[in-house]
């Protein structure tokens, strides 16, 4: 198994699950979808492209710092609506007003595990030097800290290496006294989560189970990484 190490981090992010028309949310932490969505960028998949083996990929994330959730509105104009019979006209266009959540000041450690060693170096590569431009959920929210924590494969099982990898807090930021991880179950006693993309063109998604942890703070380690 190979292991990459993820850092997203973002004065806004936006994971939404099943959103659409003028309410989009956003779930507390970044989805399956969103970060399958954020590696195809980086590899340079199209829309129409296969995402099979990325949707294989073991993934866990760790909530470092909290983020604090808010909402703004978007005005789309000239939006064309159906009358009654639902006929199209160019004399039914109109205003919609969109309300849309995002996440503040939120920092996630997110981890990837597969067994494919060459899709995983694929993968490393293409966070080094991205095909498409990153970002956070929408293409407005960029991170502001460099996307990959560590610039090699780590060959440790994925959740000894989360539990134990140091904090991504900031100097002057007072740690918790435990993190959030969110991880893939098995089990249908986890929580199930409509995130996992089929298709993006279609914008079909498949549910999974994950269930809540909390590591305690004093469980990290002090040093650089593994």
């Amino acid at each position: 198994m190979s292991v990459i190490l993820l850092r997203l981090e973002g004065v806004m992010q936006s994971w939404g699950i099943g959103s659409r028309f003028t309410v989009r949310h956003t779930e507390a932490e970044p989805t399956k979808s969103g970060v399958v969505g954020l590696i195809s960028s980086a590899l340079g998949r199209s829309r129409e492209d296969s995402i099979e083996d990325l949707v294989e990929l073991n993934t866990v994330v760790r909530v470092d710092r909290e983020g604090q959730i808010f909402y703004d509105f978007h005005t789309t104009l000239d939006v064309l609506k159906a009358n009654a019979t639902g006929t199209i006209t160019s004399s039914k266009l109109g205003n919609v007003i969109s309300r849309r959540f995002y996440l503040s000041d939120a920092c996630y450690l997110v981890g990837l595990e597969g067994e494919n060693e060459s899709l995983m170096r694929s993968i490393l590569q293409a966070l080094k030097t991205p095909k498409w431009p990153l970002f956070l959920g929408r293409k407005s929210f960029l991170p502001i800290s460099p996307i990959l924590v560590q610039d090699k494969l780590i060959n440790k099982p994925l959740m000894e290496v989360i539990k134990s990898y140091p904090w991504l807090g900031r100097d002057g930021d007072n740690p918790p006294e435990s993190l959030r991880l969110i991880y893939e179950s098995e089990t249908e006693s986890g929580e199930p989560r409509l995130d996992v993309p089929v298709s993006y063109k279609s914008r079909e998604f498949q549910n999974r189970n994950v269930s809540t942890m909390f590591i305690p703070f004093n469980s990290l380690s002090n040093e650089e990484g593994p």
